[in-house]
């Protein structure tokens, strides 16, 4: 797995992530909420199949 989540990529998800799993304990209290693992896991990992599936990287997205 050749990592394709670059950095401002995987801050993004991981905020998504925490906000969708708060979900579950405040607010609405949506079981839905669990979805938010997704985000998270592929931003602590790297790799998003999504993204390859269409074959985006944002890895080599850097300001220069």
């Amino acid at each position: 797995m050749q990592k394709n989540v670059g950095g401002i990529d995987r801050a993004l998800r991981v905020i998504v992530g925490l906000v969708l799993i708060a979900l579950v304990f405040v607010g609405p209290q949506s079981p839905w909420g669990w979805v938010g693992i997704i985000p998270l896991a592929t931003a602590l990992i790297g790799y998003c199949p999504a993204y390859r599936l269409i074959g985006l990287n944002t890895c080599g997205l850097r300001k220069g």
